[in-house]
């Protein structure tokens, strides 16, 4: 099968071609605009793979869209805006990107018939619960931020091509990802990357904000069975049920790093901060999947690798 990768230069998108490449026969063409979260560097050891094939361009540019994706049987869509706080500075470039940029994926695909198209979305579409509540897939959305707005948006966009013109659609809506390559502006790589500046560690309000922090290769198994086993137009919850607030794994990290609580530094509240995302993973799971690793192991793996490849992570914090 030959596979048409939006956004697959960026944190998610990279280790997913990886997996893909790592445990099946099939091609890939990577479609990256290379923005400042996508990075050649995250497919810097697949140069030279004769099944993987880089072609830059931007996901709202029909013509290029339609040229790189024709010939391809399966179109993963991982491309968008997705840091929370840039949309709250710069909302225009988030619904631009992840609608307008949908839009445009999904009206290629029909176009070309493609077989199945896998579109990527998140938790935060759902809004925040209250404990001890998780969100189902067919729970209405509610989205706090202007960067789950757009996915929520992005998604009903994705869906109504199944509904209108056929198009076969699966979504998948994963929890928090963390592991190697992730941009250090979130907040593991960037906690364990001033931790190892010799910085101190921004905590947003009390920390007591709790989220489901899945493993990115447990997250791209999930994602990679529901393209090839999930049923077209549903939906599947991806998450570990590792409901962490941040100031608990923030502690993990400086425990990790032989840090103490002195590290941290109170920040103030992000606006609209939601408080928890819980989500119910029971359909993912009757496909059999379930994540690998355990918390605390990922966690421990994901600072290793922050400590050994300062290579990659340094030149794109003094940018």
């Amino acid at each position: 099968m030959r596979l048409f990768v939006t956004g697959g230069a960026g944190f998610i998108g990279s280790n997913y071609v990886r997996h893909v490449l790592a445990t099946t026969d099939d091609e890939v063409t990577v479609f990256d605009a290379l923005t400042y979260a996508g990075n050649l560097d995250n497919l810097k050891d697949l140069d030279g793979d004769p099944r993987y094939r880089f072609v830059k361009g931007d996901i709202t540019d029909r013509d290029a869209v339609h040229e790189a994706m024709a010939g391809h049987d399966a179109v993963v869509h991982f491309a968008a805006e997705s840091h929370v706080d840039r949309s709250i500075a710069s909302p225009d470039e988030f619904v631009h990107t992840n609608c307008d940029g949908t839009n445009v994926v999904m009206d290629t695909a029909r176009r070309l018939e493609v077989n199945r198209v896998l579109h990527i979305s998140t938790d935060e579409v759902y809004g925040s619960i209250e404990e001890p509540g998780s969100f189902t897939e067919t729970d209405p959305l509610g989205p706090r931020s202007p960067y789950s707005a757009s996915k929520a948006g992005s998604d009903l966009i994705a869906l109504s091509y199944h509904t209108t013109y056929g198009l076969p659609v699966v979504v998948t809506r994963s929890s928090n990802n963390f592991g190697p390559y992730q941009y250090p502006e979130k907040v593991i790589p960037l906690f364990v990357t001033n931790l190892l500046e010799g910085k101190k560690v921004p905590l947003y309000g009390d920390g007591m904000n709790v989220r489901d922090w899945c493993y990115v290769e447990d997250n791209c198994a999930g994602v990679d069975l529901v393209l090839r086993q999930g049923d077209i137009g549903e939906i599947y919850n991806i998450g570990a049920g590792n409901e962490v607030p941040n100031r608990h794994l923030t502690e993990r990290i400086l425990d990790i790093l032989g840090k103490d609580a002195s590290w941290i530094e109170p920040v103030e509240d992000r606006l609209g901060h939601d408080r928890r995302y819980s989500i119910d993973t029971t359909k993912i799971r009757a496909l059999g999947w379930a994540p690998l690793r355990e918390l605390d192991e990922a966690l421990g793996a994901t600072v290793q690798w922050y400590v050994d490849n300062r290579w990659w992570w340094e030149p794109l914090k003094q940018r």
